[in-house]
């Protein structure tokens, strides 16, 4: 029988976490989850959902382990699929199947075709498992769960801020409020994202790419929207409102990079997961837009959203904030999953 350590099987269902990172946004329309199998304290097999969302990454962990499964652990950050599908097989069977001694998964799988159901096929077969739960495991599949419980992608609103709030220079002057680092870790942050929206007054103004300029994975630019009640120009996709966003499905990761007006009609829906805030260590004075309420002294202590890293980026400062979580009014049906 594998050994069983609590702390040890949350610091390995991380690591899966971390993995799944991998795959994001690239497994669209599936989920991207991470896999590893871990036999006497060494990791005989690993693997995250690949491109297109097949092979899932148990199949890939199980296939790289081959033997040395034999009374490992599997740690998985979603509970294997159960049900058939002519993009591959049931990955609870594949596990079931694979002489492994535990398995300890990360989250419940909202899937009804799968919640549950995977779980206890793996446990009939006399294999130990285990939900634990993981926060890394949950947040690394933000974007799945938003899709399958809220009927819409998961929000990242963007934003670079002076110290006093403001968003632009004035006119005249450098166009870039932050340095070339955290401009840099934008276009990481662009990679991780199915689709990137601006408003009509940002596109206007600045004619942006909003594409990803790193080496090596330029390929990976997201979708082009545009919140507005008209139309698209070529090359982009429109969207009439944030309430309207789930037109954006399959998408799992919308990124929105707009202007005060922009952030402020999301932020006003409470359609905003997630806030990356890139602050230049300046101060700004002048008529140009600005969002006060979004400055670190206002968000200090604030009830609705929690800081939860702040590390420096150059000269500027990432701060990343979460909204906390509240209890929805109603739950819109749950969205098919191609899994």
């Amino acid at each position: 029988m594998a050994d069983a350590d609590e702390a040890g099987d949350r610091r390995w269902l991380d690591a899966a976490a971390r993995l799944a990172g991998r795959g994001v946004p690239l497994s669209r329309p599936n989920p991207s989850v991470g896999a590893i199998i871990v036999r006497q304290g060494v990791v005989v097999g690993r693997g995250w959902t690949m491109a297109g969302g097949r092979p899932h990454a148990e199949a890939v962990a199980l296939e790289q382990a081959g033997e040395a499964a034999q009374g490992a652990t599997l740690y998985v950050s979603l509970e294997p699929c159960a049900h058939t599908s002519p993009r591959g097989p049931a990955c609870a069977d594949l596990v079931a199947g694979a002489g492994l001694a535990r398995v300890v998964i990360g989250c419940p799988d909202p899937d009804p075709r799968t919640a549950g159901i995977g779980a206890e096929r793996i446990r009939s077969a006399g294999i130990e498992v285990l939900l634990p739960g993981s926060a890394a495991c949950e947040a690394s599949l933000s974007g799945y769960f938003a899709v399958r419980q809220l009927g819409r992608p998961h929000v990242t609103l963007k934003l670079a801020l002076s110290q006093d709030g403001a968003l632009a220079r004035p006119p005249g002057g450098d166009q870039w409020l932050t340095g070339e680092v955290a401009r840099s870790h934008v276009h990481a942050m662009r990679a991780k994202m199915d689709a990137i929206l601006v408003g009509s007054g940002t596109l206007q103004a600045d004619n942006p790419k909003l594409d990803v300029r790193l080496p090596g994975i330029a390929d990976r630019s997201p979708e082009r929207w545009l919140l507005t009640s008209g139309e698209a120009p070529d090359g982009w996709k429109a969207v009439a409102s944030p309430q309207d966003i789930s037109a954006l499905l399959p998408a799992q990761y919308l990124m929105v990079e707009g202007g005060a007006q922009t952030a402020r009609a999301f932020l006003a829906a409470e359609l905003v997961d997630r806030m990356l805030l890139y602050r230049a260590p300046i101060s700004i004075t002048g008529d140009v837009p600005r969002l006060p309420e979004l400055t670190a002294a206002a968000l200090d202590g604030s009830s609705v959203w929690h800081k939860a890293d702040s590390r420096p980026l150059g000269s500027d400062t990432l701060d990343v904030y979460e909204a906390l979580p509240c209890s929805p009014e109603s739950s819109p049906p749950s969205a098919p999953s191609a899994k």
